[in-house]
């Protein structure tokens, strides 16, 4: 898998999660502590975000990171 594709991936499934938990991109970046666009631009695709903010999303979603990363649902 190309890195883009990974990125693309990781924003979708993001933004399920997200959705499922009923949050808005506002909500999840006050958590977070960072801007809502930070949180648009990662479900876009546009960031490469550390392992450390992957495992604050994780958090705040209340998932274990490797849900993150099952593309094949």
């Amino acid at each position: 898998m190309e890195q883009k594709e990974l990125l693309i991936n990781f924003g979708i499934k993001l933004k399920y999660w997200r959705l499922k938990r009923k949050l808005t991109q506002e909500e999840l970046a006050e958590k977070l502590l960072v801007a809502p666009h930070y949180i648009s631009d990662i479900e876009r695709g546009r960031r490469n975000i550390t392992m450390q903010t992957i495992g604050r999303l994780a958090d705040a979603l209340k998932i274990e990171v490797c849900r993150l990363f099952n593309f094949s649902d």
